[in-house]
């Protein structure tokens, strides 16, 4: 996520890398930790559905469902898509979009425009085995190629060059996000979460926040945060500036903030075995229920036992066996705010998880990742 919806002038604002140069238009919510095990999918969705599934609480189910936002992916995207694997590894697409309408309008530091974008995107890829994943982030302002995508409401966007990666989400939702997306890497999607801001800072206060070191002072008034160098127990407004910063930590680009993002997810990660939901009953229900408000998914996964079901098999997988790298990108040489994909090596990164092989240390080495790696552990 981020503190704004759009770059600004003469600050680093995106990722940089070597391919096409495009330019787009645009429109318009964790499986997570059970025991401490389970893979984050999301730092800030479903942590709560899926300490559920030991509680034998089935009667909140019903409430539960009520909740949840699904979206038909598969009926919008068609046919004409990559082949799904058939090895057991599964592949995610989660965003967090940055909505300036209701509660996020004040999170979002912006009027409503009706509008939303893809503020954070992360391709999660699940091992065959269930024990491992890799988590590749996006960063948003990566000039892309948009292939032509119809939205779940059967609409139809033409197709664009050099436009900012997070283009496709404001112009056709979250199917021409994964249609994107699967354009992109050439590999298919099997799943859609999505999170909103004032969900993310909702579940983060219901969990009692998260505990972060930082190395540096972090200081950036747009995302409203201000910390010194040292251990400091993160409550939900906090939580939220810190994966929104760009301009406290870095050049000010999105690349440091990805750093950021992924760090946070690992601590969280490595937190929640210490989060006693199961002993207190209402707590775990508060969670779930926020959890279950701010998540939006795809339709095959918009019931809390679809939810559940879908996290449980992903229990094994600890921070330790979660691999964060950032897509392959270098700074745009015509435009410093914008980076573009570096090819070569991004090829690396998508045909490892294709082969569901481990993503290559050569893929990510001279590209631009940005310099907010250990400012926060």
């Amino acid at each position: 996520m981020s503190a704004e919806s759009t770059p600004e002038p003469g600050t680093p604002g995106g990722t940089g890398t070597t391919g096409p140069r495009h330019r787009a238009k645009g429109r318009r919510s964790e499986p997570g930790v059970k025991r401490g095990k389970g893979l984050l999918v999301m730092a800030w969705t479903a942590a709560g559905i899926v300490v559920l599934g030991g509680t034998g609480a089935g009667y909140l189910y019903f409430k539960l469902n009520g909740n949840i936002k699904s979206v038909n992916i598969d009926q919008a995207l068609g046919t004409d898509r990559p082949e799904k694997a058939d090895n057991g590894s599964e592949n995610i697409l989660v965003l967090g979009s940055d909505t300036r309408s209701g509660s996020n309008k004040a999170l979002g530091g912006g009027a409503d425009d009706g509008s939303a974008r893809s503020d954070t995107a992360m391709v999660v890829h699940v091992y065959e085995g269930h024990k491992k994943a890799s988590v590749v982030s996006i960063p948003r302002d990566t000039l892309i190629d948009r292939p032509e995508c119809t939205d779940t409401d059967g609409d139809t966007h033409d197709a664009a060059s050099g436009v900012m990666f997070n283009s496709a989400y404001t112009t056709g939702g979250a199917a021409c996000a994964v249609k994107t997306v699967e354009s992109l890497s050439g590999i298919r999607m099997d799943h859609y979460l999505e999170v909103d801001f004032s969900g993310f800072q909702k579940l983060i206060d219901e969990l009692g926040g998260v505990q972060v070191t930082t190395t540096k002072d972090i200081s950036d008034p747009d995302s409203h945060l201000d910390l010194k160098a040292g251990t400091h127990q993160l409550d939900g407004e906090q939580a939220l500036g810190l994966v929104r910063t760009r301009h406290g930590v870095g050049d000010g680009s999105d690349l440091g903030r990805i750093q950021l993002q992924q760090a946070f997810i690992k601590a969280l990660l490595n937190q929640a075995k210490d989060i006693d939901l199961f002993g207190n009953p209402k707590k775990l229900y508060d969670v779930a229920s926020t959890a279950t408000k701010a998540v939006t998914t795809d339709s095959d996964l918009g019931s809390v036992n679809s939810l559940m079901s879908f996290a449980s098999g992903l229990k094994g997988i600890s921070a330790k066996n979660m691999t964060m790298v950032t897509m392959p990108v270098q700074y745009d040489p015509a435009d410093p705010n914008r980076v573009m994909v570096a090819e070569a090596k991004a090829k690396q990164v998508w045909e490892a998880l294709k082969a569901d092989k481990a993503i290559p240390k050569s893929a990510t080495e001279g590209t631009a990742t940005g310099d907010a790696k250990g400012v926060v552990s």
